[in-house]
């Protein structure tokens, strides 16, 4: 008997492998997933403007990559002590305004160059809940605390979400026509906007995305991270604390779902062999002075000197 469904999930006809080079942007879930691609020692770049929850931000990051963008006094703003950019995370803020406009324009730059030589992008997707500056008209990444009654809030239709993921495709090719884009929508449920109202965000992502999916580009692949929370592990059982966030093993079976489809079955071994080493530094002796334990070091040491030599990138 089968107590679950599990959803079939295509295998990337591009995995990545350990000489892909990857950038992973979005929402905190892109956070989770590249979190399991460092631990595991893949070449990746995550959310260098930081954290980015809806489409529009995502593309409007990319143009000022592709663009190449000056930040300059006009693009900042200070509140509450600090100095933020309504364009990226607050984990770029600074006391310094000059400090975070360096950081701004240097974060831009690299972006450019990792683009440039990424072999796969990966897309987490939100919400489709968006904060537009009443006085500039302009819509933003991030609040940054400033008080909500000088934002209009606004849902993005699926015809809107669409435009935006063809501009966000065509931004990455013109700078690398053969990356690999994977698209998910983040299980993550953002309740403060209700309960009605996160279904509709979701569904309007999921559904811009599969319109560009049906046009069947090859370097377009969809992980579906949110339909794997809500049908493979419909269970609070699979939630943090706040019952919003996925839990840890959540997240480790997703990652299992991903490396199932979405990685090269010619890295598993190197994985596994990534994940012995990891265990290992994690591992705490009672008798470190033992000889057992001296012989134990000696061979993780060796091991993982073997790694850091096939695969320079690695550092332990």
């Amino acid at each position: 008997m089968e107590f679950r469904t599990q959803i079939p999930i295509s295998k990337s006809i591009s995995p990545i492998d350990y000489d892909s080079k990857i950038i992973s942007i979005g929402s905190c879930f892109a956070v989770n997933m590249a979190e399991k691609l460092n631990y595991f020692k893949f070449q990746n770049t995550c959310n260098p403007f930081g954290i980015l929850f809806h489409p529009l931000a995502i593309e409007k990051m990319l143009s000022f990559a592709i663009a190449k963008k000056q930040f300059t006094d006009d693009d900042i703003f200070f509140y509450n002590e600090r100095w933020h950019c309504f364009d990226a995370h607050s984990d770029l803020s600074n006391s310094s305004k000059d400090d975070l406009l360096a950081t701004l324009n240097t974060v831009i730059k690299s972006i450019n160059q990792q683009i440039v030589e990424a072999t796969h992008l990966i897309i987490t997707y939100g919400t489709s809940w968006i904060y537009r500056d009443i006085e500039s008209n302009c819509i933003v990444a991030n609040c940054h605390k400033v008080p909500q009654n000088t934002f209009n809030k606004e849902l993005l239709s699926v015809e809107e979400i669409e435009k935006s993921i063809a501009t966000t495709l065509q931004l990455i090719h013109s700078l690398n026509p053969v990356c690999t884009i994977i698209f998910t929508v983040s299980p993550v449920r953002h309740i403060k906007d209700g309960f009605v109202e996160n279904q509709r965000s979701k569904a309007n992502i999921i559904s811009a995305i599969h319109e560009t999916l049906d046009r069947r580009l090859s370097t377009i692949n969809y992980f579906p991270s949110y339909e794997i929370m809500m049908d493979e592990l419909r269970d609070y059982r699979f939630y943090a604390e706040d019952m919003l966030h996925p839990n840890k093993v959540a997240i480790d079976y997703i990652w299992e779902r991903f490396k199932q489809t979405m990685i090269s079955e010619s890295s598993y071994h190197v994985i596994n062999e990534v994940e012995n080493i990891q265990k290992g530094l994690a591992h705490k002796s009672f008798t470190p002075d033992s000889e057992s334990h001296k012989n134990f070091v000696t061979k993780l040491k060796e091991k993982i000197t073997k790694l850091e030599n096939q695969y320079s990138f690695m550092k332990f």
